[in-house]
């Protein structure tokens, strides 16, 4: 049973930080996703893929892998920097 860890993302709609400070802890899909013959949906019989917890840090998400023993990859938050311009740069 594997697993990623990362932290949750700022969506494309937010322009706040809300819920981005969390660590979200997600298993892996273990059988391929296949069209079901009748209505044509995705779907698969793993439980594991619709399941995702979340810590408030990354050493807590850490040691709930370790507790329980799952193989997780930690996946690092790319580090932010802004692009700071006035509103008149675009009339440049």
């Amino acid at each position: 049973m594997a697993a990623r860890i990362y932290q949750r993302p700022q969506s494309a709609m937010q322009s706040g930080k809300a819920r981005t400070d969390e660590w979200i802890l997600e298993f892996e899909q273990s059988e391929a996703r296949k069209p079901d013959p009748l209505m044509g949906w995705t779907g698969s019989a793993d439980t594991q893929a619709q399941v995702q917890l979340s810590f408030p840090d990354k050493d807590a998400a850490k040691a709930y892998a370790e507790k329980y023993g799952i193989a997780a990859r930690v996946h690092s938050t790319p580090h932010k920097t802004l692009k700071i311009q006035a509103y008149a740069d675009n009339f440049r």
